[in-house]
C-alpha cells in the first residue's frame, strides 16, 4: 500500500518534467535519428513520397567525404589548442582576482564577464573589423613596431587561430567565475599550514590549489569542450569557412548541408557523428582525471 503511493507521488511530481523532456528532446532526437537513415532533401519536403530509407548509407557516406575530414581537423584544431588555452586564461585570471592584494576585484570581474553576456554575433562582426587588413586596431597596432600588415582572416594559416583568439576572449569570463567559485571553497588552513611549513607560493599553487580544484577543472575541461565542438558563429560571420575551408567547421559543415543544399538526410547523420564525437571526449576526460586522482 505504502510503495503505491510512493510511485504516485513519484509520478505527479516527475511526470510533467518527464513529459516535457519526452516531447522536447527525446521525441525529436529519435526523429532526427530516423532522418539520418533516409535521404530527406528539398525534394521529399515538397513530396514525402520521395523518402526513400537508405539504412547506414549517409554514415558511409561521411567516412568517404574528404570535406568532412577537413572539418573535423579544423574542429579538433580548435578545440585542442583553443580549450587548454582558454582553461588556463580563465584559471590564471582567478587566481589574479582572488589574491588579497589585487584591489577592486568585483569591478574586474564584471568587465571579464560582460563579453559573456554580448551577443556572439554583435562580437564576431566587431572583431572581423579589428583584424581587418587595411583598417584594423590590430594592424594598426603591430605597424607601430613595423610589422605587417597581416591578412589574419584571408590567409589559411591565421584565420584559424584569429577566431580562437575571439573566442579565448569571449569565453573566459565564465570559465573564470566558475574557477573563483572552486578557489573561495578551499580552507585558508590548508595554506596556513603550508606557510608554517615553508610552502613558496608556486608550491602551495601546485601542492594545495590545483589539486583541490580538481573537481572544478574536470566541469569547466567537460563544458568547455563540449562548447567549443560546436564552433559555428564566429566562422560563419567572420570567415564562412575560408579561406580555403581552413575554419570549417563540424557544425558549419552540418548547417551549409541541412540549410544550404537541403540534405537534410545527410546533414543529421553529422549531428549524430558529432553527438558520439563529444561522447566519447567526454568519457576519456573523465576517466583521465579519475585515474590522475585515485
Amino acid at each position: 500500500m505504502r510503495s503505491s503511493v510512493n510511485i504516485k507521488i513519484l509520478i505527479l511530481f516527475l511526470g510533467p518534467s518527464l513529459i516535457v523532456l519526452t516531447v522536447f528532446f527525446f521525441l525529436p532526437v529519435i526523429a532526427a535519428f530516423f532522418l539520418s537513415l533516409t535521404d530527406f532533401d528539398i525534394y521529399s519536403l515538397g513530396n514525402i513520397s520521395y523518402l526513400r530509407f537508405v539504412g547506414f548509407e549517409n554514415y558511409v557516406q561521411l567516412l568517404n567525404d574528404p570535406l568532412f575530414w577537413t572539418a573535423l581537423k579544423n574542429t579538433f584544431y580548435f578545440v585542442l589548442v583553443g580549450g587548454p588555452l582558454s582553461v588556463v586564461v580563465s584559471l590564471g585570471t582567478a587566481v589574479l582576482l582572488n589574491s588579497k592584494f589585487v584591489p577592486f576585484k568585483k569591478l574586474f570581474r564584471l568587465i571579464y564577464f560582460l563579453p559573456v553576456v554580448t551577443t556572439l554575433v554583435a562580437v564576431s562582426i566587431v572583431w572581423k573589423y579589428i583584424y581587418h587588413p587595411r583598417f584594423g586596431l590590430l594592424n594598426y597596432f603591430l605597424s607601430l613596431f613595423n610589422i605587417g600588415p597581416l591578412d589574419w582572416l584571408g590567409n589559411p594559416s591565421l584565420a584559424m587561430p584569429s577566431i580562437i583568439l575571439m573566442a579565448i576572449w569571449k569565453n573566459f569570463g565564465y570559465n573564470m567565475i566558475i574557477f573563483i567559485a572552486g578557489l573561495q571553497n578551499i580552507p585558508l588552513e590548508l595554506y596556513e599550514s603550508a606557510s608554517i611549513e615553508g610552502a613558496n607560493a608556486w608550491q602551495k599553487f601546485k601542492y594545495i590549489t590545483i589539486p583541490m580544484l580538481a573537481p572544478t577543472t574536470l566541469f569547466v575541461s567537460v563544458i568547455t569542450m563540449i562548447g567549443y565542438f560546436q564552433l559555428f558563429a564566429e566562422p560563419y560571420v567572420m570567415t564562412q569557412g575560408g579561406p580555403l575551408n581552413s575554419t570549417l567547421s563540424i557544425v558549419l559543415y552540418m548547417y551549409q548541408e541541412g540549410f544550404r543544399w537541403w540534405n537534410i538526410g545527410y546533414s543529421t547523420s553529422i549531428a549524430f557523428m558529432l553527438f558520439v564525437i563529444i561522447l566519447i571526449g567526454t568519457i576519456i576526460q573523465f576517466k583521465l582525471q579519475k585515474e590522475k586522482y585515485v
